[in-house]
């Protein structure tokens, strides 16, 4: 196919900032769903102007007269301090889904999947969700207890765990509600506000094992842990200790080779590979080492999965077997007939991938896509598909497949278990429409 790289289609990428502050105002006032995707198209219409033409290598004054930062001198180094993205690049950042909270402290920004690269998400693009709001603490004052089913109750400082064995793993972190309101019907029009609480990152601290082990837990009759957070809403979880004793758990620090930011649990947090956001705490202040779960607010109330017959299933924390193409996605337009590469990422809370297939007829028909290296476990992995668009209608999906066995499942087999009234846990295959316009659009199929 390399011939086909020499005619490669252009995308114009989702629009940016599409609702105004009354758009925003008229959708806490009255409907979200409705409301949002008729103004993402209309936005997507005033953008979509005409193609611009390609620029021809004979004459091209971008290549024959050399720019301003071709005949000047540039900035020194240190202009910034701490490190900026281009001002080009601007648009690209966490955006809140509008209507989706009443108060922003206890919301989501979602991390802009359709503008990332490679498998590790930048520290300041990580998605955010809090119960109360944030806080930027003193890593001085903040305290770590271990009490419970231990021989010797310890509290550490900071720098007591950071002085501690230290190991980096790259994992993936997805809240347990990504793509939880597109259970029932397609809600939202692009990646970012579809899979966007999904992040992956390298985290660096602690195993809770040596903790533990430093204090002498009991782990014969202390066969669970409860994981307390130092936020305003106290967020508590409780976490098998199977999980901690597999060494995976870490008590952390550090992330993408910094310190924690304070959004994402600064100065510690707990990291909890392939389960739900929720149990990864933030400002991580106390663990208890107990016999049994203790079913706290959030896991008797909430984070559970409401199933068909009315029932709830609780303690539901893996993150099964999911993919979603980033590239092209909802909200994009394809402006040429010719080479698309297709990309997106794969990932599964219980271990790696082992294959991505790709279809652009709705699951007709499947392509193996290829696998970008490095392929970890619970972490994000990369894929990537040579497409030749031919300017026909189409429809684009992934579907992965980790080495446990796990195959990721449409709509059609999804809710046929757990019905349309869920909010967590949807791994459900996802659709992108091509249309022959060239705009992509978020669509559902069974």
């Amino acid at each position: 196919m390399a011939h086909d790289y020499a005619r490669p289609g252009r995308v114009r990428p989702a629009p940016e900032n599409f609702l105004s502050g009354e758009d925003i105002a008229a959708i806490n006032e009255g409907g979200r769903r409705d409301f949002l995707r008729k103004a993402f198209v209309a936005a997507s219409a005033a953008l979509a102007a005409p193609a611009v033409a390609r620029a021809q290598s004979a004459g091209d004054p971008a290549i024959l007269e050399l720019p301003p930062w071709s005949t000047s001198l540039g900035l020194p180094v240190a202009s910034n301090p701490y490190g900026m993205p281009s001002k080009f690049e601007r648009g690209l950042v966490r955006r809140e889904s509008p209507g989706l909270t009443r108060v922003g402290g206890s919301s989501v920004a979602f991390t802009p999947l359709q503008g990332l690269f490679g498998i590790i998400t930048p520290s300041g693009l990580h998605f955010e969700r809090h119960h109360q709001g944030w806080h930027d603490i003193d890593p001085s004052r903040h305290r770590l207890m271990i009490n419970g089913l231990v021989a010797s109750e310890a509290v550490y400082t900071m720098d007591d765990l950071m002085r501690l064995p230290a190991v980096s793993k790259i994992h993936f972190i997805e809240c347990g509600a990504n793509t939880g309101m597109e259970w029932g019907n397609v809600a939202v029009p692009t990646v970012q506000y579809s899979h966007g609480m999904l992040s992956c990152s390298e985290f660096t601290g602690v195993p809770l094992k040596l903790i533990l082990d430093m204090c002498g837990a009991d782990y014969t009759k202390g066969r669970f842990i409860l994981a307390e957070g130092a936020d305003g809403s106290s967020m508590t979880r409780t976490i098998p200790m199977e999980m901690v004793e597999s060494g995976e758990v870490l008590v952390a620090y550090g992330m993408n080779g910094e310190m924690l930011r304070p959004e994402n649990g600064y100065p510690l947090r707990l990291v909890v590979p392939g389960v739900q956001g929720v149990s990864w705490v933030k400002w991580l202040r106390r663990i208890e080492v107990g016999d049994q779960p203790w079913a706290t607010k959030d896991e008797a109330v909430h984070y559970i999965d409401l199933m068909p017959d009315g029932l709830h299933r609780q303690y539901t924390s893996i993150q099964e077997v999911k993919s979603v193409i980033t590239s092209p996605s909802g909200g994009q337009i394809l402006l040429d007939q010719g080479f698309h590469n297709i990309t997106g990422m794969a990932w599964s809370g219980r271990g790696k991938i082992t294959r991505v297939d790709v279809s652009t007829d709705g699951g007709i028909n499947w392509r193996e896509a290829r696998l970008e290296t490095p392929v970890l476990s619970k972490a994000v992995t990369r894929f990537n598909l040579d497409w030749v668009w031919d300017g026909k209608s189409a429809i684009l999906q992934s579907r992965a497949t980790d080495d446990s066995g796990h195959i990721q499942a449409s709509y059609g087999r999804l809710r046929a278990v757990r019905g349309t009234r869920s909010i967590y846990h949807n791994n459900a295959i996802q659709s992108w429409k091509v249309a022959e316009s060239g705009e992509v659009s978020n669509v559902q199929i069974l």
